[in-house]
């Protein structure tokens, strides 16, 4: 006779085979263990998105904090400028993050060519979302030389 157990996690539903005889041990250990990996890599992907989140999060708050007590010591378009680029290098960080996440998803937990297409294509924006920000904060391409100020 089978039992199942049922291990919930997310939104997903993995369903381990379990026998009953004697010992109530798993019918397949090596099994059992795969999708305790595959949870484990699963949970550890959306911790690291998470990650992405609080960055951003957590950046726009610190740069908005240094944009409110910046404009009583410098003129107002210098601390805006500064706060835009603050808030750009918080969101490149956060999108790093993010990226990270999907990536450990897809390739440990989700291996179909679906799950890896979408991958490319969200790696894609995010990456263009980060090269256009960092054009944007430091007035050139990610790949050019830095401008040296005299």
């Amino acid at each position: 006779m089978e039992a199942f157990l049922k291990v919930l996690w997310g939104e997903r539903e993995r369903v381990a085979v379990w026998e009953l005889e004697g010992s109530g041990f798993p019918l397949d250990d090596a099994r059992h263990s795969m999708i305790i990996v595959k949870d484990w890599f699963d949970s550890a992907g959306y911790v690291v998105e998470a990650a992405g989140v609080l960055t951003i999060i957590a950046g726009v708050l610190i740069a908005t904090w240094w944009f409110l007590t910046r404009l009583t010591s410098m003129p107002k378009l210098d601390a805006y400028r500064e706060f835009r680029s603050d808030v750009g290098r918080s969101i490149i960080l956060g999108l790093e993050f993010l990226i990270a996440g999907d990536i450990i998803r897809t390739v440990t937990v989700t291996q179909t060519l679906e799950s890896v297409g979408v991958l490319v294509v969200i790696v894609l924006i995010r990456s263009f979302l980060t090269m256009t920000l960092e054009l944007e904060i430091e007035g050139r391409w990610p790949w050019q030389q830095s401008k040296l100020k005299s």
